[in-house]
């Protein structure tokens, strides 16, 4: 087999554990992976190890432009800042840059944190 027929063959696995991975997502309420898995003949750990491949393929597969984003540690303590809201106290982190200002708490969703910062990010 040559390099471009070994890659065809990984994209096709791939493709097809992509799928397994999203029909055991939307099992049935109540039903294990494991159960999902007994029924689809293989087993939890070959399961979970397509599930590593699809999610390293996925990985690799993104823009090299795309920026890493990085976790910045936060000490606890600054998370005990408490500020007044329209429903009453929240407990959360305020970050300021330049003219900006933005109150982060728990349920603050991921994708509109990160657009905020990029928007913020871009600005002149």
């Amino acid at each position: 087999m040559n390099s471009a027929t070994t890659a065809v063959a990984v994209q096709y696995r791939l493709k097809e554990w992509a799928e397994q991975i999203r029909e055991c997502q939307n099992r049935p309420a109540g039903m294990s992976v494991v159960d999902w898995c007994a029924g689809h003949g293989i087993t939890k750990a070959n399961y979970y190890y397509r599930l590593r491949r699809v999610r390293e393929a996925c990985l690799e597969s993104l823009a090299p432009e795309a920026p890493m984003q990085q976790i910045v540690p936060v000490n606890t303590c600054l998370l005990q800042q408490e500020t007044q809201s329209g429903s009453g106290i929240q407990q959360g982190l305020s970050i300021s840059v330049n003219s900006f200002s933005i109150h982060v708490t728990e349920s603050t969703p991921m994708s509109l944190l990160a657009a905020v910062l990029e928007v913020v990010r871009n600005a002149q």
